[in-house]
């Protein structure tokens, strides 16, 4: 009779064991997803940021040397993550898109092209605001002064780079925010009832004289693991999905290995710190309880 009771006991242990691990698993899973998604936002953000281009035209007395001397000067300029040189007939390409339009151009203006020599530039994610690409333009000029008759660039496409990506964030990180809530409150009531199981068994150890901090030590300890390797699952399943995601959408590049790094330190760190957090409040909570409770 007392085998069946301990093999039924070793059971309830088990499978109390294994719903902690999988509910706080699958919370931190979800955070990691969110989480995943804001720095996957921000990769992206910073990849439309450094496509934006702008514009150098130069006055009519430099010729394609000068131009492109400046263009070698350009490169130099730590503003500046990629400039390069738009001939004419680059420039009538990229104006036209199709050879027939191109030929119909030409035509109007007697063969010749109308489209002069310029040198393009994208800048650098933290100069691709307005303000920076304010500042872009008054140093060019500054720089060059009557060899430049204009540097141009969208300034709505700048804008909209930069509110539309930031309202995204904002929305991801509200939602993390409120599953990280969530995940506190339900990680805290998984342990909880795990460690009511053993209410007797704690007051037991009171009575007989253990003190508060030597009860709670292994408590503390076992379910530390716990949140450990539940993390370290919740971080599997994670990479698997980006992993997953990577393969189905592999013109995007959403996620680089400083990302991924700062995603799953996160969510060892909340799993254990939660699980730490929970146990000593439900153990304390536990050892305040009067004896005559323990039945309720």
């Amino acid at each position: 009779m007392s085998g069946n009771v301990d093999k039924l006991n070793k059971r309830g242990v088990k499978t109390s064991y294994a719903s902690t691990i999988i509910g706080i698993s699958l919370v931190l899973f979800m955070i990691g997803i969110v989480l995943g998604g804001i720095f996957g936002l921000e990769n992206i953000q910073k990849q439309a940021k450094e496509s934006l281009q702008g514009d150098l035209f130069f006055s009519p007395e430099l010729n394609t040397a000068d131009i492109k001397q400046i263009e070698q000067e350009l490169k130099t300029w730590e503003q500046f993550s990629e400039v390069f040189f738009v001939s004419p007939e680059r420039a009538i390409e990229e104006f036209t898109g199709q050879d027939q339009n191109k030929d119909n151009i030409l035509a109007i203006f007697e063969g010749e092209n109308p489209l002069p020599s310029t040198v393009g530039f994208k800048p650098k994610e933290k100069y691709a605001t307005l303000s920076g690409m304010k500042k872009i333009k008054e140093e060019l000029i500054a720089a060059y002064g009557d060899r430049i008759e204009d540097v141009n660039y969208d300034e709505a496409s700048v804008q909209n780079v930069n509110l539309g990506f930031k309202q995204f964030v904002y929305l991801f990180g509200a939602v993390a925010l409120l599953l990280i809530i969530v995940a506190v409150a339900m990680i805290n009531n998984t342990i909880r009832l795990a460690l009511y199981s053993k209410r007797f068994s704690i007051k037991t150890m009171q009575l007989v004289g253990a003190t508060k901090r030597f009860i709670r030590k292994p408590f503390i300890i076992k379910n530390i693991f716990l949140g450990l390797f539940s993390s370290i699952l919740a971080s599997t399943l994670l990479y698997f999905t980006i992993f997953y995601i990577d393969k189905k959408i592999p013109f995007i590049d959403m996620f680089n290995n400083i990302y991924i790094f700062y995603v799953f330190s996160s969510i060892i760190i909340l799993g254990v710190s939660i699980s730490w957090i929970s146990t000593y409040f439900a153990t304390q909570k536990l050892l305040n309880l009067n004896t005559e409770k323990l039945y309720n």
